[in-house]
């Protein structure tokens, strides 16, 4: 593993083996082994806000012993219409890998080809790879070792995002059941579906039958970053899929809900619902810091061979 880009370009086994390394960075935070970073200067390129994306990349670089560097698009060339080829080429001379969180995946995909550096994918409108494996990390803590195997997983919201779409290539990869409740308009294209080619991610328009039986429901969102102008006219779609403690009596007994953070409270998610499992959620906000400490030192060692 060169880069990482999305959970599709993943392997079950590079993704099981990220988890591992994940759990094991967490345990010995404070007193590590080695320091796979040391030395070395990573680049934080954002064209989007953040709070737990660039945080939780900055302690992560700095704990392997590297330097994160943040770099908003507003203070470099790419804000005055840089070519990304053209600052991937400079920052790959200069530097030893780049997180990137902007809109287009192509973009990112481009940098880690002319950079020739590590280049990790910390959100794009296509995926959110982080978030992800933060999830399933928290999945392990709560529930064992790899029991997302065999639990049914639920997204409800928009179903076309980029966390609907990490999720479902993360189905591909470990073969669980996962169930997406959206309206017509916001499942997946057919071209998308054909892609995918997974038969145990269920779509489904009725909420009801996405959470019933499941044991993490997820949901986000429902204007993503750069949607604002849609505002009403898109959220009004979404209503009944807000998890709230209607919703989730169908779930399976000691189900939790996720929630990948900012929360717009009593649209996607109902207060109560959110802070009865807070402890959940705020987890996956700080997973994203281990997680993401697995990746960096997987990295680190790839390039370094």
């Amino acid at each position: 593993m060169k880069n990482l880009l999305s959970i599709e370009q993943l392997t079950g086994d590079e993704i099981k083996d990220l988890l591992a390394l994940g759990h094991k960075l967490k345990a010995e935070r404070g007193h590590h082994e080695r320091l796979p970073l040391k030395g070395q200067t990573w680049a934080l390129i954002f064209s989007k806000s953040s709070t737990r994306t660039r945080v939780s990349f900055e302690v992560g670089i700095s704990e392997l012993g590297g330097r994160p560097m943040f770099l908003s698009v507003h203070d470099i060339q790419l804000g005055r219409g840089e070519p990304i080829k053209d600052t991937a080429r400079v920052l790959g001379r200069m530097i030893h890998g780049a997180a990137i969180r902007t809109y287009g995946q192509q973009e990112v995909e481009e940098f880690a080809g002319f950079s020739g550096i590590p280049t990790i994918n910390a959100l794009t409108d296509e995926e959110h790879p982080c978030q992800i494996l933060a999830d399933l990390l928290t999945i392990e803590e709560i529930y064992g070792p790899g029991s997302w195997k065999d639990m049914k997983i639920a997204f409800v919201g928009d179903g076309d995002n980029n966390m609907s779409r990490s999720w479902m290539w993360a189905a591909k990869r470990l073969g669980f059941t996962l169930a997406i409740g959206a309206p017509t308009n916001y499942l997946p294209l057919e071209d998308f579906r054909k892609h995918l080619d997974c038969e145990n991610v269920i779509f489904t328009t009725d909420p009801v039958e996405a959470v019933k039986g499941a044991s993490v429901i997820n949901t986000d969102v429902w204007l993503s970053m750069g949607q604002e102008a849609e505002g009403l006219s898109k959220e009004k779609h979404f209503y009944p899929y807000q998890v709230n403690r209607e919703l989730l009596e169908h779930a399976a007994p000691n189900h939790s809900a996720f929630h990948c953070l900012p929360a717009y409270r009593g649209k996607e998610i109902t207060e109560d619902v959110l802070e009865h499992f807070a402890p959940v959620i705020f987890r996956e906000a700080e997973n994203r810091v281990h997680a993401q400490k697995a990746v960096l030192a997987t990295l680190a060692d790839a390039n370094r061979a």
